[in-house]
């Protein structure tokens, strides 16, 4: 009887603890991309996540918009940077994700992929259907930093031509 009370009682601090952590999910807390306004439940396969250390958060659509923010914080310091693995869209540690950069699929806010897988062999089986490079989370941000000028260039002129469209 004391065994089965006991169990009972592991469980529901168990359940307790662990409630506030599954009740947090990243797409209900952050619906769109602060900076793009895109969908994160739509990109779902791309989106980060950031924590800084003010007890702040930002929900981003991609590599590129976390990029941005990352530049626009200078004053915070990221303690998490999480990324959705492209094919499960579960999130993992982005310094730690096996990062595809190029390949034959468009990316997200960029003319130059970049996908992050948690599994190195998911990364290289998509690298062999797909191409790119296999690389670090610190060359993909690099290379993100790189392509901003392009990417946001590309960014205005689809905007721009969007208008046009819709005045028509």
């Amino acid at each position: 009887m004391k065994k089965h009370l006991i169990l009972t009682l592991l469980m529901i601090i168990g359940l307790a603890i662990a409630l506030p952590a599954a009740a947090t999910n990243d797409i209900t807390d952050h619906v769109s991309c602060q900076y793009c306004g895109m969908n994160r439940d739509k990109f779902g396969f791309s989106r980060m996540l950031i924590e800084y250390d003010d007890g702040t958060s930002a929900g981003l659509c991609s590599l590129h918009c976390a990029a941005v923010d990352l530049a626009n914080h200078l004053d915070k310091a990221p303690i998490k940077i999480l990324v959705a693995d492209h094919g499960t869209r579960e999130l993992t540690d982005a310094e730690t994700a096996f990062w595809v950069v190029g390949g034959d699929i468009p990316g997200v806010m960029t003319a130059h992929a970049k996908w992050a897988f948690a599994k190195k062999a998911d990364a290289e089986a998509f690298q062999k259907a797909h191409g790119g490079e296999i690389v670090t989370f610190e060359t993909a941000i690099k290379a993100a930093y790189e392509d901003m000028y392009q990417d946001t260039r590309m960014i205005r002129e689809k905007r721009k031509m969007k208008k046009m469209m819709h005045k028509e």
